[in-house]
């Protein structure tokens, strides 16, 4: 495997099996998944290891609001959770701190939290397509691959797959410089 320039992560509950990697493999785009009752921190902390990405677009909180801090009064919500309709950080709870701590840990790999849900409702018009309550809809990875012309994508099994590329996607079109951001860099930045 070639080393990836960056990965997407859906991030999911530390020993349910839903933290899923998303990976550009030479020409084709991989997933690995957690294991249940594998250590999803773990997981993410190997894989980083074993072949040093460069960006990482997590679909994670990465920061509390300012009011923890002493600046504002918005304890529950960041300005890119305003803008994105985002559940609170705070609801999110142990997930966020998680999130935070993975951050924390030194390391050359730079952190990008990314909304897949925002990505694909809002700034690509697929709300109809996006519905996590049945099984995933091929035509909706069909109509990703063929817009953000990616190769070689396997049949995906579970919505957290899914997500998974769409923070991957976060990261192409980063680097094709067509990702936006959301909200204050001295809060926290989503990035889609």
């Amino acid at each position: 495997m070639t080393k990836p320039k960056w990965i997407g992560i859906d991030y999911g509950s530390k020993l349910a099996g839903t933290t899923v990697i998303c990976y550009n493999d030479c020409d084709n785009l991989a997933f690995v998944q957690s294991q249940k009752k594998q250590d999803a921190d773990v997981f993410i902390l190997d894989f980083i290891a074993t072949y040093s990405p460069g960006q990482v677009f997590i679909d994670a909180p990465l920061s509390l609001p300012t009011a923890y801090y002493g600046k504002g009064e918005d304890y529950f919500y960041r300005a890119c959770d305003r803008e994105t309709k985002a559940m609170s950080p705070m609801f999110l709870g142990g997930l966020t701190a998680r999130a935070m701590r993975l951050v924390s840990r030194p390391s050359t790999v730079t952190f990008y939290e990314t909304y897949p849900a925002y990505l694909v409702k809002r700034l690509l018009d697929l709300a109809d397509l996006y519905n996590k309550k049945g099984p995933v809809n091929q035509e909706l990875v069909s109509i990703l691959e063929n817009s953000f012309n990616l190769s070689c994508i396997t049949k995906l099994d579970n919505w957290h797959q899914v997500d998974a590329l769409l923070c991957w996607i976060s990261g192409k079109r980063a680097a094709e410089g067509s990702c936006v951001s959301l909200g204050h860099k001295e809060e926290g930045l989503i990035y889609c």
